[in-house]
């Protein structure tokens, strides 16, 4: 097993792993057809296909801060919210990837140059919404005055106290609290999206639980076609937690014993696929079991791994509060 070993390697790195939604586990037709033995009309059609600015939306948000601690803030020109405060933010174009969509922004909105260093956080709603939050440094550009104001932005400046400013929204005061906070203690592994493209919208499980009698850490395998990390696809009509409670019960059956998830460890994507597919992602939540291996029992297709201890160790550091990229889901 030393392919997986090396593959978990990788994801605890953020690199993609190269695993394809033909390894997927859990297909929106599968879980249409879970539904519907139990009388539940599914309103996701199993032939979906994520398509950027169309079925998808990606947005893109900037947190980013000076030396002595203001928050970067720009002022809305659309007619909507004209004259009101937020964080650098938009919706991502088509063949567009995460990190050029975030530097775009915080270019056209403040005039800055933005250079990302990791997510802190990933958002996501029903109906495909995902929304990724960054931070990084700014490395060149000078900051929008009025007198440059376009339909981007009516200006931009370093903010101290925000509750001196209109917001657009209240949503961004935990945004700018969480990105302080990392900022002057980095919890998580600095964490930026792997570039590899997919066509679907996935969901990768790397699930861990310690043996009672050998105190070693196991990881949850797929034997399906091939030896893989638990795949499934996402459904975009309902919240992540709803997929995720859906593919734990596939994998344990309906009693599945208490759980963790800790956050995101890995995020793949890549608008410039083959052939131009590329508008899907996968992310890789980590999840733990808080009894031991020999309490837990996979069901058919799915088994234990004993990794090494080295490895063992280096994802148990993964476990307490905050080593994972949040994961908020928007009910």
């Amino acid at each position: 097993m030393d392919m997986i070993e090396s593959k978990l390697r990788g994801l605890l790195a953020g690199e993609s792993i190269g695993d394809t939604a033909n390894l997927c586990d859990f297909t929106l037709h599968e879980q249409n057809e879970a539904a519907a033995a139990k009388g539940v009309t599914s309103v996701a059609p199993s032939s979906f296909v994520p398509v950027v600015k169309n079925s998808v939306t990606y947005i893109v948000m900037a947190v980013l801060f000076n030396d002595d601690g203001d928050v970067l803030l720009m002022q809305e020109a659309k007619r909507s919210c004209a004259g009101q405060w937020y964080l650098p933010a938009g919706r991502m174009e088509p063949n567009e990837n995460i990190e050029e969509a975030v530097k775009r922004e915080v270019l056209e909105e403040t005039g800055l140059v933005m250079e990302p260093t990791t997510l802190i956080m990933v958002e996501c709603a029903s109906k495909a919404w995902f929304r990724f939050v960054l931070t990084g440094n700014v490395t060149a550009g000078t900051l929008k005055t009025p007198a440059q104001a376009d339909s981007e932005s009516l200006q931009a400046k370093w903010v101290h106290d925000i509750k001196e400013l209109s917001l657009r929204a209240n949503d961004i005061i935990p945004i700018i609290e969480k990105g302080r906070a990392f900022r002057s203690e980095p919890h998580h592994p600095n964490l930026l999206p792997a570039l590899y493209a997919h066509e679907k919208l996935l969901l990768r499980l790397v699930v861990c639980i310690k043996q009672k009698s050998s105190n070693r850490i196991h990881v949850l395998l797929s034997e399906k076609t091939e030896v893989h990390f638990p795949l499934c696809e996402i459904n975009h009509m309902k919240n992540l937690h709803s997929t995720l409670r859906k593919f734990m019960v596939d994998i344990f059956g309906a009693d599945v014993p208490v759980h963790k998830p800790h956050g995101i460890i890995n995020v793949e994507h890549c608008a410039k696929g083959p052939n131009g597919v590329g508008d899907g992602l996968c992310l890789t939540v980590l999840v733990s079991f808080r009894v031991p291996l020999e309490e837990v029992f996979p069901i058919d297709k799915y088994t234990w791994l004993m990794i090494n201890k080295d490895l063992g160790t280096s994802l148990s550091t993964r476990l307490p509060r905050n080593m994972a990229v949040p994961l908020n889901v928007i009910r």
